[in-house]
């Protein structure tokens, strides 16, 4: 696959990869994925996959509600 075309797809994590992100165990992010909060994943054939974009989103919005609180 050509390079410019790689770079314009979001990269996909799978669960192990998205849990060394957030430094979280890998059970916290299957039990999130259970109570249907979390950062958004989905299903790519039978493994669970996170777009990186998303797990980043996800990590500024946690930080921008935790910061709203102390205000």
């Amino acid at each position: 696959m050509p390079d410019h075309i790689a770079a314009h797809e979001p990269e996909l994590l799978t669960i192990t990869e998205a849990a060394e992100l957030l430094r979280a165990p890998v059970a916290t992010l299957r039990y999130w994925r259970h109570l249907g909060c979390g950062p958004r994943s989905f299903r790519l054939g039978r493994r669970v996959v996170y777009r990186r974009a998303d797990l980043l989103a996800w990590i500024e919005a946690q930080h921008d509600h935790s910061g709203s609180r102390r205000a």
